[in-house]
């Protein structure tokens, strides 16, 4: 493990670059947002996921790009819960409404400090305070990215708090197996085994539906491309993909092939939910690794989680932490060549 200085936050904290190697990969992981910025595969020349060259564009510009998102990841419908009988207000930080991502100062938006290290692993922590962005509770993270064997990036995350409180966490990557973003991923072929997605609405949170995919456009259970269209538009692909009704073992739950590298990517996990996002608002001006600038659905995402919004359906799984409970997920990200 090597670690160098990558930049500096506004409010003048360090932030520092992490490189790893191991199990034929290379990555490159920042203190800010516990984030994954570079992922190189042995035999495959780009990057895996998408990343800025610039710090600076990082809190000026990312989509949680290759971060922790929490403490709650995806969406709370008017940014309320009720646990316990108390209600709270969180910070509606997505069209002024909702909470997204755990508000506009959440765990992928701040700097982690390092507590463990070795040549193929690296352990962040951070401390989400009781009362910040409006969630209750001191809530302790830990996440854990290891280099294993067969080209397999782990991410191992854990929280505990002081009181009862909403953790839901996710890793963000946008992955590109092709080319690392200099072209679009809508054909690259998708498999997601799921019987069942969340359908969204306009402001897309879900609308409490449970559907199952087969004969709709969100029917990934055999391999095929991300390029759909109806009525001459590309359909947007943000919705949660429902794997089971609580957290278990890890298990298989998506993979995707480039279309022109023979890069595979299989996806296990310990969730009951991933999200898959397509990518069709990534554009932003920051320079990525290509370069230049990364246009729409330059990156997918896998992002396993507990479904969205589930303090709004008792029927979900839900996300409610209380203290002597540990929150434990571990996803597996595995690449191959062809």
């Amino acid at each position: 493990m090597t670690s160098e200085i990558f930049g500096e936050t506004p409010d003048g904290e360090a932030v520092h670059r992490i490189t790893l190697s191991g199990g034929g990969l290379t990555a490159k992981i920042l203190t800010y947002g516990a984030a994954i910025q570079d992922l190189r595969l042995e035999g495959h020349e780009p990057s895996l996921v998408l990343g800025y060259e610039d710090f600076a564009d990082y809190p000026a510009h990312s989509p949680h790009m290759g971060a922790i998102a929490g403490r709650s990841a995806n969406r709370i419908r008017n940014g309320t819960f009720t646990i316990d009988g108390t209600t709270y207000e969180v910070d509606r930080n997505f069209l002024e409404a909702h909470n997204l991502h755990g508000g506009r100062k959440g765990l992928g938006k701040r700097v982690w400090r390092v507590t463990g290290s070795g040549p193929d692993f690296v352990t962040l922590a951070i401390l989400a305070a009781d009362g910040e962005m409006g969630f209750p509770g001191n809530l302790n993270v830990s996440c854990t990215y290891m280099l294993s064997p067969g080209g397999t990036l782990v991410v191992r995350l854990e929280a505990v708090t002081d009181k009862p409180t909403i953790c839901n966490l996710i890793h963000h990557s946008y992955f590109n197996l092709d080319d690392g973003g200099e072209t679009d991923i809508l054909d690259h072929q998708v498999m997601i085994g799921a019987e069942a997605y969340l359908p969204s609405n306009e402001a897309l949170m879900p609308d409490g539906r449970v559907l199952p995919v087969e004969g709709t456009s969100h029917d990934f259970r055999a391999f095929r491309p991300v390029r759909l269209e109806k009525d001459g538009a590309q359909i947007v692909y943000d919705n949660n993909f429902c794997l089971s009704a609580q957290r278990g073992p890890l298990r298989w739950c998506a993979a995707a092939r480039g279309a022109k590298s023979g890069v595979r990517l299989d996806v296990s996990t310990t969730e009951p939910g991933v999200q898959f996002y397509a990518g069709n608002t990534l554009a932003r001006p920051a320079v990525g690794l290509t370069g230049k600038p990364y246009d729409n659905y330059a990156g997918l995402c896998f992002e396993p989680q507990i479904w969205p919004d589930s303090p709004s359906f008792p029927y979900f799984p839900q996300a409610v932490l209380r203290p002597g409970e540990v929150y434990a997920q571990t996803t597996h990200y595995s690449f191959s060549r062809g």
